[in-house]
């Protein structure tokens, strides 16, 4: 106990001395170098792990056949991850972006202590298993962690703890991808931080020191070896198109189909019956397409390197399918189909993951598919490079899925060095974002809080909206009064208050009325009126009722459609809460918009 009174009286002295000493922007700065140091070592430990574990379990496994193996690992992986989840974490740790994303727009930016090192362990666990999933997102979070919690620790502001978290994701990003620029752009696309010059150069400082130190851990060459055997040619602008619109449409169904199977999950409280439906499902597909084992990087490089169809056919090894050359596209379009089921049976069934290494999988086979058909059929009169196609689908597919087309093209770009191709990314990242909006105007990580209205947005209308809250601007000196009141009982009410406004509640405190002193000023003067009149002769229906449940933006368009000034607030069973006056909640909605807006 002494130890603990001890280090806070000495975090406590640093804090008043740092505020003292050091300006506020270049503490910033070295908070934000910090940040990119712990988040490229978490990164290293988490890829570190996933492949110990890979390489332990694997390693000799028979190309030539089926591996029965298959059917077991993933299934102990995702049974161990879901009782450390359980009984050590005791936490929802899944969906590490979402997490994120609500924790800037409903939790002031502050993400729990244990999602420092949580995340690193469920996911590798599960990964190296074999769990069909990415270890990025689970990082990004764990990141973000890190960052939240050390602003946390010298009691930084809402505004500057934003900021953080946002260092960390992108230190995350650029870390475990070796991608500084991508790590900078996945923030800004992503999370929506807003780019200004004060939140410019800490993310950029976070980016490079990951990036940094990641060369310094793993070497200086990039993720996935491409070498540019046919340089990008006008000819093939037409296939580069059409290839966006088809990995927008292979995102648009990623999409749903996630979304489909994960409501499946939700039916089901017990967490063994979501484990045996979750590993079933996980086993064996896994048995039957090993590409879906883990992150599915190994398939990537073969296909970003092969040239021939011997190389080819390889990506057909370890399973039952070996040998038959002629499946191969009815193989790989089998693994786009059932690599979504794969991923959500992962984390479904109780595993830990996220959706990057996912899309970046199903883009390179999506970008491979299309070229390989285009040049088996003679489509076009040009060579579509096979390898090109593989890479360009890379930046469609995660352009599509997280509704980020310059996080697409950037991370590609670093992650194999394959700037000369450049444009063609730009254009199928463009293309498959078009095509995919025109069906989900969210990204998968976002869907589910834009419903509710908890999601912050480059709109800066409807980002101030969302960081307010009902709660802080709810006003309840109002004083209730009853219907069956006579007027000589509500004039000793008015007496006492200090408002001219009064709600109408029965003995349940449901609301039924409102009474407004305008109403009555014209009979309250005269005594002999005091017992022939009650409160339920001249209360009125409010011209609106607020629920507390409902977004600040529902909550302006009932203000903008009323013309109120004051509108009742109602708990979900109409119980009295208080009120919300047009004049406070404009008077916060400024103050909070200078805040977001402050450099």
């Amino acid at each position: 106990m002494k130890i603990s009174e001890e280090r806070f009286d000495v975090l406590q002295h640093f804090i008043a001395w740092r505020e003292k000493h050091i300006k506020d922007k270049q503490f910033i700065l070295m908070l934000s170098l910090l940040v990119g140091v712990f988040t490229a070592l978490a990164a290293y430990v988490l890829k570190f792990l996933v492949e110990y574990i890979k390489e332990f379990l694997t390693n000799r496994f028979d190309p030539m056949g089926a591996n029965w193996l298959y059917l077991v690992y993933p299934v102990v992986g995702i049974f161990i991850t879901g009782l450390f989840i359980r009984k050590v974490v005791r936490d929802d740790i899944s969906h590490g972006v979402t997490k994120i994303l609500y924790a800037i727009s409903r939790k002031q930016s502050r993400i729990k202590r244990h999602n420092i090192w949580s995340s690193v362990c469920a996911s590798g666990i599960t990964i190296g298993f074999g769990g069909s999933v990415g270890a990025e997102a689970p990082i990004v979070l764990t990141g973000s962690a890190i960052g939240s919690n050390l602003g946390s620790l010298f009691r930084l502001d809402h505004k500057t703890l934003m900021l953080l978290v946002g260092c960390g994701a992108a230190g995350a990003v650029s870390g475990i991808f070796k991608a500084p620029i991508a790590g900078l752009v996945f923030t800004l696309e992503v999370l929506m931080i807003d780019l200004t010059m004060a939140s410019l150069l800490p993310l950029l400082i976070t980016s490079v020191t990951a990036a940094s130190v990641s060369y310094l851990l793993t070497g200086t060459e990039a993720m996935f070896q491409f070498h540019l055997d046919y340089p990008f040619s006008l000819e093939r602008i037409p296939h580069a198109i059409a290839l966006g619109i088809f990995c927008g449409l292979v995102a648009w169904y990623f999409t749903r189909a996630m979304n489909w199977i994960e409501n499946i999950f939700r039916r089901y409280s017990n967490p063994y019956i979501k484990f045996a439906i979750g590993g079933t499902m996980l086993s064996i597909l896994i048995f039957l397409f090993p590409p879906l084992y883990g992150e599915g990087y190994d398939t990537i490089s073969l296909l970003l390197n092969g040239t021939t169809e011997y190389e080819w056919d390889t990506v057909m090894n370890n399973s039952l399918f070996y040998g038959n050359t002629h499946l191969l596209v009815p193989y790989l379009l089998l693994i786009i189909l059932f690599k979504v089921f794969a991923s959500s049976a992962t984390n479904g069934g109780g595993g830990c993951g996220g959706i990057f290494a996912p899309s970046l999988f199903l883009g390179c086979i999506a970008g491979f598919v299309f070229s390989y058909v285009c040049n088996e059929f003679h489509i076009g009169d040009t060579y579509v490079p096979e390898k090109n196609f593989a890479l360009m689908g890379m930046a469609g597919l995660m352009s599509g899925v997280m509704h980020a087309p310059l996080t697409g093209v950037f991370l590609i770009a670093e992650l194999t060095g394959g700037y000369g191709l450049f444009l063609p990314l730009m254009i199928v990242s463009v293309c498959a974002y078009l095509t995919i909006i025109v069906f989900e105007p969210h990204s998968i990580y976002s869907m589910r809080l834009a419903k509710k209205g908890e999601l912050i947005t480059h709109h800066k209308d409807k980002a101030v909206l969302t960081l307010m809250n009902i709660e802080s601007i709810v006003e309840n000196d109002f004083l209730k009064v009853r219907p069956d009141m006579d007027l000589g009982e509500m004039v000793k009410t008015i007496s006492k208050s200090s408002r001219n406004l009064f709600p109408v509640v029965d003995v349940n405190d449901e609301l039924i009325g409102i009474v407004e002193l305008d109403d009555i000023r014209t009979i309250i003067f005269r005594q002999e009126l005091y017992h022939r009149y009650r409160v339920e002769g001249f209360m009125k229906e409010p011209k609106a009722r607020i629920v507390k449940t409902d977004s600040m933006e529902e909550v302006m368009k009932k203000f903008d459609t009323t013309k109120a000034w004051n509108l009742p607030v109602v708990d979900e069973e109409n119980r009295y809460l208080g009120f919300v006056s047009k004049s406070k909640m404009l008077n916060t909605y400024r103050q909070v918009l200078v805040d977001l807006s402050a450099e």
